[in-house]
């Protein structure tokens, strides 16, 4: 039976899964459902929340996310599973109040993999995935099925892998370019060979997860609608392993720029204005900057789509084109991803009605308290400086209004005294999660390693600082600050992020979250030991 193939690109994000796997990038239970949320309305197809095996806290921000955000009407909700029968139990488990729930089963397929990871051979790899994907399949409908490190594979072996897998019940084949190898011309011809050799693949949605590693993950997806595949596994400001993925961001905004150039792929006049994804793009920038900031891994100025400098122009030649005709140097409007191209300034004399209104402009919808606590910090900050630009209320938002740790230590005071005549000193004091209150003083070589030092002996949980970085939010002597970290302990990595127009302040701010990421990595695998899940890559 043939499968219809779908008229437009699936959008398939998988930023709280492969996303999260990015160095220092994990997320909470609470910070999953707010991305969770923001995706759903951002128009994503399919969410892939997690890998509810990994670990009960993966398990609950699954559950979570297929109960508050996987309504009859919301997005798929999707859970991975190696072909493992209590991954996939665990997987149908979690994603059960979900309205539309899909498994997605991964196994090896390239010999290199097979050998030196699996150590299985190929009938026995065969055998597994008709086992595992009928499994899945009694379980729940909608069943996802990727030969991992398809792209290295033997042809013809990958081929009766993903024929096994149709047959077993698979409604979606992925390919995933794993290690970020293939060219875009090698991807068509890959896709070509798949569709030409695997009798039943018409049977089912095919879908590709390129990785970025030599830059070429948005080519080679694009490459690949180009030849019939109908689904894009993709991740905002395309996070994730080692180089990241495809970034949502892009393939979406390339389909919708050169919709003339992409309609006739999809069996579209040449002149059709349907969109080509269910993507609400003015939610682009917005969900771009929540994402950043949860994950405090800062977005490239240069960054396609969503980087400070995309609708930037600094070149006399290009302003003057510009500022005549905006298509002379831009390709499309800033309004397009949410982004506001005129800075509405406010200032200490502002009032709450305005302050209002600017945020629910910029796409901020608070409640009642939580509006009272921006505008109390928004206060703050307008008596330390004359104008509050958009930018400014976004970090005030963004850092007064994150969501928090479940516990922890709280940064109750730091004060500093430094100089050239002077050795930097910081004293600082800290509640701990018992509830009691200490107080500690250390010199350090500066004003934030002072800090730093006071806090390690007042928290003693052993860290090394890997990354220290600091960024303008607007310009100015008082423009706001924004301070992200990032700690190695467990031989894992761990980032904080704040915001504020003393540095100092937003560095310990900062310094605090990233330590509460690792007390609580410390609390959860003393109470739940993790399970083997190496090699979890694409």
């Amino acid at each position: 039976m043939s499968r219809p193939r779908p008229e437009r690109v699936i959008i398939f994000d998988t930023t709280l899964r492969d996303g999260e796997q990015s160095p220092g990038a994990t997320l909470n239970v609470e910070e999953k459902l707010a991305i969770a949320h923001q995706l759903a309305l951002l128009g994503v197809d399919v969410i892939e929340a997690g890998f509810a095996a990994a670990s009960p806290g993966d398990f609950e921000a699954v559950r979570s996310i297929a109960e508050q955000v996987g309504s009859a009407d919301g997005p798929v909700i999707c859970s991975l599973a190696r072909a493992v029968k209590a991954d996939i139990q665990a997987a149908a488990a979690a994603l059960q109040p979900a309205a539309h729930p899909r498994i997605h089963v991964f196994i090896s397929a390239s010999d290199i993999h097979l050998q030196y990871q699996l150590r299985k051979s190929r009938v026995e790899v065969l055998a597994i995935v008709a086992e595992m994907v009928a499994y899945a399949k009694d379980l729940v409908e909608d069943v996802e099925f990727s030969p991992m490190d398809a792209t290295r594979s033997d042809p013809d072996y990958l081929y009766q892998v993903i024929e096994q897998a149709i047959q077993a019940g698979a409604t979606t084949i992925n390919i995933p370019d794993t290690v970020g190898y293939r060219t875009p011309k090698e991807m068509e011809q890959l896709i070509q060979n798949i569709q030409a050799n695997v009798p039943s693949i018409n049977q089912v949605v095919l879908s590709v997860h390129t990785q970025n590693d030599l830059g070429l993950a948005t080519a080679n997806a694009l490459a690949a609608i180009e030849h019939g595949v109908r689904q894009i596994e993709c991740t905002i400001n395309g996070i994730g392993e080692r180089a990241g993925n495809t970034a949502l961001e892009e393939i979406v905004m390339a389909l919708e720029v050169r919709k003339p150039y992409f309609n006739p792929f999809l069996g579209r006049s040449v002149d059709s204005s349907e969109s080509l994804t269910r993507i609400k793009t003015q939610e682009i920038y917005k969900t771009s900057r929540l994402v950043s900031h949860l994950t405090a891994m800062q977005v490239q100025p240069n960054k396609a789509i969503v980087g400070a400098n995309a609708f930037a122009h600094e070149s006399g030649i290009h302003q003057d084109g510009v500022l005549k005709h905006r298509e002379t140097y831009e390709i499309m409007d800033a309004a397009a991803i949410g982004l506001s191209e005129n800075q509405i300034v406010l200032g200490k004399h502002s009032g709450r009605s305005a302050f209002r209104t600017r945020l629910e402009e910029l796409g901020f919808s608070l409640s009642e308290a939580d509006l009272n606590k921006a505008f109390h910090r928004f206060k703050e900050i307008a008596d330390k400086k004359k104008e509050v630009s958009d930018w400014d209320l976004e970090a005030i938002v963004q850092d007064e209004l994150h969501v928090p740790i479940e516990s922890g230590f709280q940064l109750e005071h730091v004060q500093v005294t430094c100089g050239d005549c002077t050795c930097p000193t910081a004293t600082v004091t800290i509640v701990k999660p018992n509830g009691k209150i200490f107080t500690d003083a250390a010199v350090g070589t500066g004003p934030v390693d002072a800090v730093y030092r006071a806090i390690n002996r007042l928290v003693e949980i052993p860290n090394q600082l890997v990354e220290f970085s600091v960024q303008s939010v607007t310009e100015g002597f008082d423009a706001l600050g924004t301070v992200t970290v990032r700690l190695r302990s467990d031989n894992c990595l761990f980032t904080g992020q704040a915001s504020d127009t003393d540095i100092v302040v937003a560095s310990a701010h900062a310094y605090m979250t990233a330590l509460n990421r690792i007390h609580r990595h410390l609390e959860n695998r003393a109470k739940h030991p993790q399970p083997d899940v190496a090699g979890i890559l694409f």
